[in-house]
């Protein structure tokens, strides 16, 4: 974003006349500062800006140069940044401390975010805001601006997180419990609409060490005025419709909220000299014949275990483009002339490559949309918070993956023949009938998210009636 203006000063009025807008449709987003939480956030002000919205975006100092130093494609015209100081810990290094990274976000962001509030010279008709961050909603109901809460977790997850007080306390002490016992069966009567969580995923949400705060955050999801998911309707729709028959505000489905919706996706632009080897690379590999691999950017995953899961994928026989950050130069050593290794890649654009056939992921929940969007089946290795619940759908629900994490040893390590052996089951598209229904299955889901965002579609709803919400006079409930 290098033509940005990284001046924080109020909004420019001279270009806000120039797009004949009016203060009745300028709309303050603020994302927890969270790579997986600001991109998907970013992707919607370009969609809301396209509908004629001007859009303050609010960031920290240090995202802004962040956002600056990132190798993307400037924002429109109408989505303006503007930086609140830094009062939280620094994104380097905030894993080590991530119980404190969050308390900074929920105790110190708030009173910067309203003093930046009452200096805009052009008053928001609305807020919209992580859903993570319940200071935003209070600050939009002292001002009577409409507050949206943007989810950028599943709707699943976020249904585990809303109904959690529910659960009763005994079930979630078990130590080890079959996926078959009765157990569950209540689980899911307490947790509407998911037939296929388990207690583990459930587990996952209530041992995360912020999770005392993430649950403050759902306090304040009823004040608010609309609830946005980064979904899109079809791939939820029990968990959707219990959730609006249960929330008394509305609730839409606004996605996939991923980078389709900006410009460099678009296949007719060339690569950038970064970008050059990896998709040359792609270019010479056979159609569906590369799994692709990234395990994200924040949680870690322990040496021994990517050394296994290098060793398995040589094992496999399968060619693999890796994104290793941090550690690219070693996992090329330990991979070999099968995979090429990167610190950094284009995941949209790599996931549509011709060549790429599967996606070895963390289960983020940004991964598993593109991956959908993508039409590219799955091989899970979930790693904490949502992405065991995230995995349960890729595998169990919508069944267009496999899991690597149900192969654990003793040692909690997935040891490298069985990753050799489910690569193998996934990339098996030629004479496996599992590849092939897998490969279906995914290319049903594709086209599904393709619909949602056309003309009428299910997230295409949200144009008529996510502006409306924000242009005409909001009185406040």
């Amino acid at each position: 974003m290098a033509h940005m203006d990284r001046q924080p000063g109020n909004l420019d009025t001279k270009a806000l006349n120039a797009t004949a807008v009016t203060a009745s449709c300028h709309v303050v987003a603020v994302p927890y500062p969270g790579r997986g939480h600001i991109n998907p956030m970013m992707c919607l002000c370009h969609l809301l800006a396209a509908h004629g919205a001007v859009v303050t975006f609010v960031v920290t100092e240090e995202w802004l140069a962040l956002l600056h130093a990132a190798d993307a494609v400037p924002p429109p015209a109408a989505v303006r940044l503007r930086t609140i100081p830094n009062v939280i810990p620094s994104e380097v290094g905030r894993a080590a401390d991530f119980p404190s990274f969050v308390d900074a976000v929920y105790t110190k962001m708030g009173d910067p975010f309203e003093r930046l509030l009452d200096e805009l010279d052009l008053p928001p008709a609305a807020i919209i805001a992580d859903s993570y961050l319940s200071w935003a909603v209070a600050a939009g109901n002292r001002r009577g601006i409409a507050v949206a809460l943007l989810v950028t977790t599943s709707p699943a997850a976020f249904s585990v997180l809303y109904h959690f007080d529910r659960i009763p306390s005994h079930l979630l002490s078990l130590v080890a419990v079959s996926d078959h016992v009765a157990g569950e069966e209540f689980l899911r009567q307490w947790v509407p609409g998911l037939i296929s969580l388990r207690l583990a995923d459930v587990k996952s949400i209530s041992m995360a060490t912020t999770v005392k705060r993430a649950l403050e955050s759902v306090y304040w999801v009823p004040k608010a005025q609309i609830i946005l998911f980064t979904s899109f309707y079809e791939l939820g729709p029990r968990v959707i419709d219990s959730l609006r028959s249960e929330l008394s505000c509305p609730v839409y489905s606004v996605g996939p909220c991923i980078p389709y919706m900006m410009p460099q996706v678009n296949k007719s632009i060339p690569c950038s000299g970064n970008d050059v080897d990896y998709f040359s690379w792609l270019d010479s590999q056979k159609e569906r014949s590369v799994l692709y691999v990234s395990l994200g950017s924040f949680h870690s995953v322990l040496e021994s275990q990517m050394e296994e899961i290098a060793m398995g994928l040589r094992a496999s026989e399968t060619k693999f483009l890796w994104v290793a950050r941090g550690n690219s130069p070693r996992m090329q050593e330990v991979c070999g002339k099968l995979g090429f290794v990167v610190p950094w890649c284009d995941q949209l654009r790599v996931l549509h490559h011709p060549s790429v056939g599967g996606f070895l992921t963390h289960c983020g929940w940004n991964s598993i949309l593109e991956a959908i969007f993508a039409g590219v089946p799955m091989l899970t290795f979930p790693i904490a918070w949502d992405q065991p619940l995230n995995s349960r759908l890729v595998v169990d629900e919508w069944k267009i993956g496999l899991s690597l994490k149900e192969e654990l040893q003793n040692d909690n390590i997935v040891g490298r023949d069985n990753i050799a052996m489910l690569v193998k089951r996934l990339m098996d598209s030629d004479g496996g009938v599992e590849g092939k229904e897998m490969r279906r299955r995914a290319r049903e889901l594709q086209m599904a998210s393709l619909k949602a965002i056309e003309e009428g579609g299910s997230s295409n709803v949200f144009d008529s009636s996510l502006i409306g919400f924000i242009l005409p006079p909001y009185d406040m409930i």
